[in-house]
């Protein structure tokens, strides 16, 4: 066992004197050393109830047979940090979250690792250290929220519906009373936010690459089937501790790589999941692109609409016949079926199980909400590189659309100018310079899409940025814009008036401007510096890669 480098042998006494210390016993010395990779923390409403479950964890897993070490990761909520400077460190705490992870599990020479996030970054960030380590390791998740109930229209509500509610309140479309009856009903209790967002997304995502137990995904976080769930995952990590394997790199690869990505086409994820797949892939060294991802979007049936592009939610998923469920209810020659599982199945073998009770929540086949998948990778003249859309999340109408630009070089005069008036029906808005280098940290843009579909303006109105998009987010928003303002892109050469043309079924986005005129405003544009000095987010900023890429540290 890996933990024998620090309590077998006479030269080891020393160590094992430390563990004594901590209430361990001699006979634990013969057990497997199993790592338990919390998120608490009491202020994130996804993981202020992981405290409990890292104690439930730490009983099975002595039940199981092995010995228990948890430790703690930190973790951003990127709606209490939305729409201030607080989300510059979303991102790049994936990074952090990724060091800790590896600097924790090689210093104490775990046997295996029980991961439990549940938000954005942490998800990602755990996979990529242990990646890295190369341990059995499986992922046991907090959980979604329930969703709320909206006091006015009496419908499910979540985060986004107070974000939307800014925007109307705003516009005089509800009352200032309204909007706070709004910001007290939507987020009920616990859990990773209610719909198919960025958390959500990853969690399920992680069940079709084979890291996670079926039901990581969508059991809820107060659903009593999630105690199982996690009892379960403890049982079985002990088993992999003492058999070696599976590894994550066993299982991250390009056929699971190819399988999950077919789950976020045909349920619409965020488009964040393209972001941490890249950044997965590049760290278990399998060659996967954008490129590819636009394959299997062409191939892929859109059959799962959840909130914020669809009115169900991710408790009716579970309720339906979850993650299997869809990867059931697609066609079998889209799927790696003999891709091997962290239950020591493979993923057919687990399908068997799967049964789909709900055929407007998981549609069938021949009443898909499209035929191909719900994201989409557009290029032209304005993303070189490639840049991101929720597909799914967009009006029939708003699939082809032109306007002229109107630029914002933040999130922050974003948000001004919406709220202001200043943008109008036929517009493009561009918000620049908030790459993974220009922001930096590369900011969700919940709020002003939120607010320009609050204000009526979703059918009228486009956004592209080189920044990023809450899971949230819908609508005709463009992320991802690459190569970034900050690189020299064409998104920052922009003026106000610029013609540009979005073309999601052409998978097109162009800006109508001549080669000599781009030239020209190259030459006149200033070189780029840091907008942040000192700190972590300058050194992010200087060493931080393309978002095509994964927007990994270099």
């Amino acid at each position: 066992m890996i933990s024998d480098n620090v309590k077998k042998g006479k030269e080891r006494a020393p160590h094992r004197s430390l563990f004594f210390a901590t209430g361990m016993k001699r006979e634990d010395m013969k057990k497997p050393f199993i790592g338990i990779c919390n998120s608490y923390e009491s202020f994130v409403p996804g993981h202020c109830h992981l405290n409990k479950v890292g104690e439930l964890l730490k009983a099975a897993i002595i039940e199981a047979g092995g010995v228990p070490m948890e430790f703690n990761t930190i973790a951003v909520c990127d709606g209490i940090a939305m729409a201030h400077q607080g989300m510059k460190y979303s991102l790049p705490s994936r990074e952090l979250i990724a060091d800790s992870v590896e600097s924790i599990a090689r210093a104490h020479c775990f046997d295996a690792m029980i991961c439990v996030p549940n938000c954005d970054k942490i998800v990602p960030g755990m996979l990529l250290g242990a990646l890295r380590v190369n341990i059995p390791t499986i992922f046991a998740s907090g959980g979604p929220m329930a969703p709320g109930k909206h006091p006015l229209t009496k419908k499910d509500s979540d985060l986004n519906t107070v974000f939307e509610g800014v925007g109307a309140e705003n516009a005089g479309k509800i009352t200032a009373k309204d909007l706070e009856k709004i910001e007290e009903t939507s987020c009920p209790g616990c859990g990773s936010c209610s719909g198919m967002f960025t958390a959500n997304s990853m969690n399920c995502l992680y069940e079709a690459l084979g890291l996670a137990l079926p039901g990581n995904g969508s059991i809820l976080a107060i659903d009593p089937k999630r105690e199982e769930l996690w009892k379960a995952a403890a049982k079985r990590i002990v088993q992999m501790a003492k058999k070696g394997g599976p590894l994550p790199r066993d299982l991250v690869t390009k056929e699971s790589l190819d399988n999950a990505l077919t789950l976020d086409m045909a349920m619409g994820g965020s488009t964040n999941t393209v972001l941490h797949t890249l950044a997965i892939a590049r760290e278990a060294d399998v060659d996967f692109t954008l490129e590819r991802m636009n394959e299997l979007s062409k191939r892929t049936p859109y059959i799962c609409k959840l909130a914020p592009s669809g009115h169900y939610h991710v408790s009716d998923l579970d309720r339906a016949g979850g993650i299997m469920g869809i990867l059931k209810r697609l066609p079998k020659e889209l799927l790696h079926l003999d891709t091997p599982m962290v239950s020591g199945k493979t993923l057919g073998q687990q399908l068997k199980a799967a049964k789909i009770t709900d055929d407007d929540v998981i549609r069938t086949l021949d009443n898909p909400y499209s035929k191909d998948g719900g994201l989409a990778v557009l290029w032209g003249n304005l993303a070189e590189r490639g840049s991101v859309v929720k597909k799914g999340g967009v009006a029939p109408s708003m699939m082809n659309f032109t306007g002229k630009a109107i630029c914002f070089d933040s999130q922050e005069e974003a948000c001004e100018g919406i709220l202001g008036g200043k943008v109008k029906p036929g517009h493009v808005v561009v918000i620049r310079y908030e790459g993974p280098k220009g922001g930096p940290g590369m900011q969700e843009m919940l709020a002003p899409t939120s607010y320009i579909i609050g204000a009526g303006l979703g059918e009228s109105v486009a956004l592209i940025t080189d920044g990023r998009f809450s899971g949230a987010t819908h609508g005709a928003c463009v992320g991802h814009v690459s190569p970034e303002a900050a690189e020299g892109g064409l998104i920052g050469l922009l003026k106000d008036g610029d013609e540009i043309t979005i073309d999601i079924p052409n998978r097109a986005i162009n800006a109508k401007l001549s080669k000599s005129e781009i030239a020209k405003r190259k030459k006149e544009l200033k070189p780029w510096s840091p907008r942040i000095k000192g700190g972590w987010l300058e050194r992010y900023s200087r060493y931080v890669g393309n978002a095509s890429t994964g927007a990994s540290l270099k």
